[in-house]
């Protein structure tokens, strides 16, 4: 047989066609061995040397789709439909399924794990194209645990090699606070709390963006700091209505989870705002609160970037200059102290002037603590040897030092006195 395989019988090469009813057989024309019997064929290498392979050999074992593989296809599928994501994103995301299931590690995963992988095909493509869908949303239409599906998540971008950029904080904003009920009148919200969509969203966007100056969303999950922005510009457009109206009950009129974080970075956003308000002259003589700052948030957003540069900046550029005008005013006019004590520092003699908190992520003006391990304590059970610097520690007198002295040369003459045999 021209360039073809060998008998596994006797090992000649001289194997021929014989067509034996419907099929053919290659039979080994030296011993007679059938090397090959009607089996179904496809694709695969060996059939370049005429070779016959089974199916479960061949590429058509690998070109069928599981039922597993089929149902998770279909709930990619209906997925995109329920979100209406265009086609392009459909046709993405089953290609990211596909190529998902293609590792064995996944193929043998349970039924759960590859629930939750049609969740993660599907924001990833969202992500790749700038797509505003959360993980949470996707987590509460796959009743899927968040914990689960973020860790297959990162898996599925690592094992495929994807670049995955982070989702635009603008369109997130857009997005979850479009699904608050507070835009149109209803039985279940007072007049008094209905507010503009276009306004309240202009405002929030606001307000997140002066979070994520000052390091509040950096690191951290961006819904819980929406929730609080949203709720601070909520309160903020009707201050005399809403400032007795608390965090959970607004996320109840509007008909959305309250996040576990969303209490602490509403504090943290206040603590910024009243810094902010530290800056301003005709808000300093008011003693503003976590509460009364809320009314003066229109004005503290309308002059932020320069708020936020003098409330967070680096003290010790900031001193120098004064020092040096100190000086020049003193010099200059010959007042001298007197100068200083009716400037506009009033700082006292020899004082520095305060420096402004420093614009750190809260992690490190927060570092969280850490226990200490204690030191093994060393077991004591009176056997141990003294040494003989630890002895002269506890002598006392010229007698005691005298004593120990001779006891130390005998005990050195007795050493050296030879045994006898």
């Amino acid at each position: 047989m021209p360039g073809g395989g060998r008998c596994p019988d006797c090992g000649s090469t001289e194997l021929v066609e014989d067509s034996h009813y419907a099929q053919s057989q290659l039979v080994c024309s030296d011993c007679g061995c059938v090397v090959t019997e009607g089996v179904l064929t496809t694709t695969y290498s060996d059939e370049g040397n005429l070779r016959e392979v089974t199916y479960s050999r061949s590429t058509g074992e690998n070109e069928q789709v599981s039922r597993s593989q089929q149902r998770g296809l279909r709930r990619v599928r209906d997925l995109c439909r329920v979100l209406k994501l265009p086609p392009t994103f459909e046709d993405t995301a089953v290609a990211y399924y596909q190529q998902a299931y293609r590792h064995s590690g996944i193929r043998a995963a349970r039924l759960q794990k590859k629930e939750v992988l049609v969740g993660c095909c599907v924001l990833i493509t969202c992500r790749q194209h700038n797509w505003p869908v959360t993980m949470g949303t996707l987590c509460t239409l796959l009743y899927a645990d968040l914990d689960a599906f973020s860790g297959t998540y990162m898996q599925i971008v690592k094992l495929l090699g994807l670049d995955v950029p982070s989702l635009c904080l603008a369109d997130l904003v857009k997005t979850y606070c479009s699904s608050f009920k507070l835009f149109q009148p209803s039985p279940s919200v007072p007049a008094k709390y209905v507010e503009d969509k276009e306004k309240m969203l202009s405002r929030t966007q606001q307000l997140v963006e002066l979070a994520d100056e000052t390091w509040l969303v950096t690191g951290r999950h961006p819904l819980p700091v929406i929730t609080a922005a949203t709720f601070l510009a909520w309160q903020s457009l009707r201050p005399s209505d809403r400032l007795t109206c608390s965090l959970a009950r607004f996320c109840k009129l509007a008909n959305v989870d309250l996040p576990y974080p969303a209490s602490s970075r509403l504090q943290e956003l206040l603590a910024v705002l009243l810094r902010m308000a530290e800056q301003l002259a005709w808000l300093q003589v008011l003693k503003l609160n976590k509460r009364s700052v809320v009314k003066h948030i229109g004005d503290l957003l309308q002059h932020r970037r320069t708020l936020v540069r003098k409330a967070f900046r680096d003290g010790t550029a900031e001193t120098e200059p004064q020092e040096k005008e100190l000086q020049e005013q003193g010099q200059g006019q010959g007042q001298g102290k007197e100068e200083v004590g009716g400037s506009s520092l009033d700082l006292p003699e020899g004082k520095r002037p305060a420096s402004p908190a420093l614009l750190l992520p809260p992690c490190m003006l927060k570092p969280p603590k850490r226990t200490c391990p204690m030191p093994p304590v060393p077991m004591v059970t009176g056997d141990e040897n003294i040494s003989d610097s630890e002895i002269e520690q506890y002598l006392r007198t010229p007698q005691e030092v005298r004593d120990f002295q001779k006891a130390q040369a005998a005990s050195r003459a007795a050493m050296s006195i030879p045994h006898p045999p």
